[in-house]
């Protein structure tokens, strides 16, 4: 019995990181485009996970929320903070440090 309860425990793990590295990658393309627009440099080209916790999209439907957090320069010679919050596959959120506008 406790054999069943351990594989599905270990499938639901799997699932779980897949899933995770899918939304790294949404938020990776998501910050990449923030900084594009704004015409920032996205450094390092990733972001690193920081939280997760269970959030409600507008129909209410709950759903995992993962924060991301990454760096970006606005001059070339410093680093500044930004964060993305994941709802599922969506983009929640997305925070830039202020900066000087140049």
């Amino acid at each position: 019995m406790w054999e069943g309860a351990a594989l599905v425990l270990i499938v639901l793990g799997v699932l779980l990181w897949v899933d995770s590295l899918r939304a790294r990658e949404r938020a990776v393309h998501a910050g990449r485009a923030a900084c594009q627009r704004y015409d920032l440099q996205f450094l390092d080209e990733t972001v690193s996970f920081a939280r997760i916790r269970l959030g409600r999209d507008d129909g209410g439907q709950l759903k995992i929320a993962r924060t991301y957090t990454f760096e970006f320069s606005d001059t070339g010679n410093n680093r500044r903070h930004g964060a993305i919050v994941m709802l599922g596959a969506d983009v929640q959120d997305l925070h830039l440090e202020p900066y000087r506008m140049q």
